[in-house]
């Protein structure tokens, strides 16, 4: 007669495991989790925690490991040999308690389904406590010297914080594995020592990084982030005016120095304008500005024949850009009450003269061309020279805007077919990308080294700077291709508007411009073909660029 027996452990009773003193049902002397450690540890010594002859990982036993992760628990550690140091006392625990904690509405990962799903959304708070002692003097700190195997301390909480802020950032961003290994050296460096209510100041941060070649960019991220940051860089635009404005007498120098950071920051009654509007200006009545330190102490000396004359030193667009700025620059004195009268009004600039549109030789489009050797400059020559877009409007396109199954293309607001070349240009230039950046997180189409980290759009000099020297810029190839399509469907200003999304003003322009072209085409093959001599004065010259097409 059989007796059929009962399945394994079954009616067992509950034990201590003997190499981590966990309680519960056990299959054996040791626990399960002790047996798998075992298996991977095989070789007995002494523990460096507990003093004991068990199976060691890296000098240690099972059970200090699960009392350094007990203390670390809450707090995002790269290493968990901080706390096996400090290890003094050992908190016991029920056998087989992660896994039935593990057991909930939560996906499961890993072998079996045992480990639960991190979660990476989850910041460490910050490590401030509720009042810090302030530094008694600001002592210089001296990151140059830090030595790794010294001065290293992963046990900081501050740093400790910077590696989870820098971890989820860069995850966010896609950074590689270079650039998230030279952030991760750099806040060990500047963080390992760092105390509560103290900064990092940049002066001191951006010698240490660079000797040792880190990223100053990234770690600054890291470190503006968490509000570490100490940015004791000088403003370059006080260098740029104390350099600008050194020549001018005083008295001009403060109203002009006003005004320029009126421009930029904004005042009571007016909006900030861009850096680049501030530049301009200055550069454009620089000149002025130097002839009148000469004969005055004070713009309120500036008489009206003082700016007609300086309107009428220049002609063309610089003159009607120079009243432009003059009168920019006085009426913020008269508002800020600096002069009595506005010596600037009723001085009209004037309607802008415009440059008649020229269109490009086949020589100068086959010199572009030649230069293009990246697929990035491909995609904004064909950008420009195929669909008319202007510089900045390449440089802000984003992937949204690319639709390659529908052949479609959106730039600057207005949808357009994508034909063959710029679609071959465009495969190519995605290819290289995600070969380049696999892991980029920026939007924008068209990025570079600099900006594959983050989300900015790439500079204009970027691209502009391979095809420096050339007939045939971005900007020639663009007006080009609208004075083509002006030239090729007729000279209609609505036409090109509706297909370039341009103003009514540009529209005429063109339009003007691609007429006198296609009359004097007319008035040459009228010429040629009539049979009657004529005097050679009365030909058109045959080196008009015009008649090239």
């Amino acid at each position: 007669m059989s007796v059929a027996r009962r399945p394994r452990g079954a009616g067992a009773l509950p034990i201590s495991c003997a190499e981590c003193f966990a309680w519960g049902v056990l299959p054996s002397r040791r626990c399960m989790a002790c047996m798998r450690f075992r298996q991977l540890h095989p070789d007995d010594g002494e523990c460096a925690g507990c003093h004991r002859i068990v199976a060691l990982k890296q000098s240690y036993c099972r059970l200090c490991w699960c009392q350094a992760s007990a203390d670390a628990k809450g707090v995002w550690a790269p290493t968990l040999l901080p706390y096996l140091e400090q290890v003094r006392h050992h908190q016991l625990f029920f056998a087989k308690m992660q896994r039935q904690q593990a057991r909930g509405d939560q996906p499961r990962l890993g072998k079996r389904g045992r480990r639960p799903r991190k979660s990476t959304d989850q910041v460490a708070c910050s490590p401030v406590g509720d009042w810090t002692q302030p530094p008694l003097l600001a002592a210089r700190r001296d990151f140059t010297a830090f030595d790794r195997r010294r001065h290293t301390d992963l046990a900081n909480p501050w740093l400790l914080r910077a590696q989870h802020e820098a971890r989820r950032w860069g995850q966010a961003h896609g950074w590689t594995d270079r650039v998230a290994g030279d952030v991760d050296r750099a806040l060990v460096i500047l963080l390992s020592h760092h105390s509560d209510g103290e900064k990092v100041r940049y002066s001191q941060m951006f010698p240490a990084l660079r000797a040792h070649g880190l990223s100053v960019a990234r770690t600054t991220e890291i470190l503006t982030r968490l509000g570490l940051l100490d940015d004791d860089r000088p403003d370059q635009f006080d260098a740029w005016l104390q350099r600008k404005l050194t020549s001018i007498a005083p008295g001009i120098r403060r109203d002009v120095e006003g005004w320029l950071r009126t421009l930029r920051d904004g005042g009571s009654r007016s909006r900030p304008r861009t850096l680049q509007t501030a530049w301009n200006y200055l550069r454009e009545i620089q000149p002025v500005l130097l002839d009148w330190s000469h004969r005055h102490q004070h713009l309120r000396e500036v008489t009206r024949d003082d700016i007609l004359a300086a309107a009428d030193a220049v002609s063309g667009s610089k003159r009607h850009h120079r009243i432009v700025a003059l009168r920019s620059l006085f009426r913020h004195c008269k508002k800020t009450g600096a002069i009595f009268r506005d010596p600037t009004a009723r001085v009209r600039a004037g309607r802008q003269e415009y440059s008649v549109a020229i269109p490009l030789q086949p020589n100068e489009i086959s010199d572009v061309l030649a230069a293009a050797t990246g697929p990035a400059v491909r995609v904004a020559i064909a950008l420009a020279g195929v669909h008319g877009a202007r510089p900045h409007a390449i440089w802000a396109m984003r992937l949204d805007d690319v639709n390659l199954g529908d052949r479609r293309l959106v730039i600057n607001g207005r949808v357009r077919p994508l034909d063959e070349l710029t679609h071959t240009v465009l495969l190519e230039w995605l290819q290289h990308r995600r070969s380049r950046w696999p892991h980029t997180a920026n939007p924008h189409l068209i990025i570079n080294q600099h900006t594959a980290f983050d989300d900015r759009a790439v500079g204009k000099v970027w691209i502009t700077d391979a095809l420096r020297g050339q007939a045939a810029t971005l900007e020639r190839m663009r007006a080009d291709r609208q004075l083509e399509e002006a030239l090729t469907h007729g000279p209609d200003p609505l036409h090109l508007a509706a297909v370039f999304g341009l103003d009514d003003k540009t529209a005429i322009r063109y339009a003007a411009a691609a007429r006198q072209i296609l009359q004097s085409a007319a008035e040459r093959h009228a010429i040629a073909s009539s049979p009657e001599p004529t005097h050679p004065a009365t030909l058109p010259s045959t080196d008009d660029p015009l008649g090239s097409r």
